[in-house]
């Protein structure tokens, strides 16, 4: 439903420093409610995923010199957006009140009579140092400190800043967009009174997973950022709480960080695998080559849901095959009493604990994750002349079936649901393939892995991942990934997603 109003209203939202997580409550409702959203460079893109899908959205630019529009163009579009009835949201990065022209933007809305509030984010000034492990003020060193901006032309005749003052009288100094004129910043410190060993550090793209940090003195910071090649974004913050870094650095120590990972989970399914892999430190790329869909017809499954009493035992192989089984119980009026004369099995403890949020125990869990796993467990149970109920993929493995059907079972494998093959975004992947810019690719499943190999064009297959490193869940994939062409670096020995990050994260612990 559309939040537009005869009189429309601004948002001027801070979006925070970088890290997604780091978004206010506040900020986060408006993106999710807002008509339109108005969003700069440095408003992290993760971020637009929580817009409404018929959510207008516009990138206004605002990068470092490089503007898609120029300030007047973006007051002017913010206006005409809410005076069409809009509810605007003005996405900016950090804070839009700390050198970010969300005062100038509030003047024009108030000139024009349109109501407005202001959001405030975590501005980059306090959080980029806070996860290089730079706490601003400390009672052993300072409590003063100043923000101010690096973006002053070297040229001027007049600097608005008064160096003298800011070199005595403040502990801390953080400087916001000063990389291109840091040696002038420099000099001008050293030139009103700073003494030449004064610690300083460069915390470039802070709070995310390409943060690097920087650290050496007044008299040998330009040389070392000269050195590292390092360019904006970045802060820089003088001051003695610069030594506390050796010991709070947290951030930058985490085992997957500057590691930029593929997912290709369905996109329903990726936020786990996302969520411990970001906390890892990996910059994960979502690229989900399957979509989860219903299966065609769902006749089948709704005739066996009918004669539940008629079968033995029920066996799910995964999340999704309990989801939809479910969906479709209670869709036919049915509750879980439906099931009280069955016993269940369930590969994995995420299958297991699906089936259990609807209060039911599996009598049986295999070892392993793996459906040869399940037929193991099963010779230990007489299932001669037993029914069995095997609601799973379209597309799954025959072992299962075929194994239970040896043994003197009955089964009806009924497909509760499908694998659809989608290549959004591949343009893009293939681009940071070339680019050399991905490190690791995830497999979670033969399909995954099939889908992926369908994306890429067989003559720049061996180029396109040249130095690439693959994982994969189990090996099952491994071998499905093998047979396609891909070189398996990765295999999982605990066939989930945690034992897929844990493989991960024990591969790069010895390849260091």
């Amino acid at each position: 439903m559309s939040n537009k109003t005869s009189t429309g209203k601004v948002y001027l939202v801070g979006a925070g420093p970088g890290d997604p997580g780091l978004i206010t409550v506040k900020g986060l409702e408006c993106i999710q409610n807002a008509d339109v959203i108005i969003y700069d460079y440095l408003a992290e893109s993760a971020l637009l995923k929580h817009a409404r899908k018929n959510a207008e959205l516009i990138y206004a630019g605002k990068k470092g010199g490089n503007h898609t529009l120029a300030q007047e163009k973006i007051n002017e579009l913010i206006v005409e957006k809410a005076q069409s009835g809009a509810m605007v949201t003005r996405l900016k990065g950090g804070d839009s009140f700390i050198f970010g022209r969300g005062g100038e933007e509030a003047e024009v809305l108030f000139n024009k009579g349109i109501p407005f509030e202001i959001v405030p984010g975590i501005t980059s000034a306090i959080a980029a140092p806070a996860y290089a492990g730079i706490p601003l003020t400390h009672r052993a060193f300072t409590s003063t400190v100043a923000f101010v901006t690096g973006h002053e032309d070297p040229d001027k005749t007049e600097s608005n800043i008064d160096w003298a003052s800011i070199s005595k009288g403040i502990g801390t100094l953080v400087f916001l967009m000063g990389v291109k004129n840091l040696s002038n910043i420099v000099g001008q410190l050293l030139q009103h009174g700073k003494p030449p060993d004064t610690p300083v550090a460069l915390v470039r793209w802070g709070t995310t997973p390409r943060q690097i940090t920087i650290s050496g003195t007044l008299d040998t910071i330009v040389a070392k950022v000269k050195k590292a090649g390092l360019k904006a974004p970045a802060i820089v913050v003088v001051g003695d709480v610069v030594n506390l870094r050796p010991i709070l650095r947290w951030y930058e120590d985490r085992p997957l960080l500057g590691k930029k990972i593929v997912v290709t989970r369905a996109r329903a399914q990726a936020s786990d695998l996302v969520k411990l892999l970001s906390d890892l430190g990996a910059e994960c790329l979502e690229f989900p080559t399957i979509k989860i869909q219903p299966p065609e017809d769902y006749t089948p499954l709704d005739t066996a849901i009918k004669n539940l009493s008629t079968y033995d035992w029920l066996i799910f192989t995964s999340v999704n095959g309990v989801s939809f089984f479910f969906e479709r119980l209670f869709a036919s009026g049915k509750d879980v009493r439906a099931l009280h004369n069955l016993h269940t099995a369930a590969i994995g403890p995420a299958t297991k604990k699906r089936l259990f949020d609807f209060g039911l125990n599996s009598d049986i869990v295999p070892e392993t994750y793996r459906a040869e796993s399940v037929v193991a467990a099963f010779r230990d149970q007489d299932i001669k002349g037993k029914r069995i109920l095997l609601p799973r993929a379209k597309e799954a493995r025959p072992v299962l079936p075929v194994e239970l059907t040896k043994m003197g079972a009955a089964v009806d494998e009924i497909p509760a649901y499908r694998t659809e093959a989608i290549s959004d975004g591949a343009d893009q992947l293939i681009t940071q393939l070339e680019e050399k810019s991905i490190d690791l690719i995830t497999f979670t499943s033969s399909s995954t892995a099939n889908n992926f190999r369908g994306l890429i064009p067989s003559g720049k297959f061996k180029a396109l991942l040249e130095g690439v490193t693959i994982a994969s869940i189990g090996p099952i994939t491994t071998d499905t990934a093998r047979e396609l062409g891909f070189d398996v670096h990765i295999t999982a020995e605990s066939y989930t997603i945690p034992g897929l990050c844990e493989a991960i994260q024990l591969y790069y612990a010895k390849n260091q």
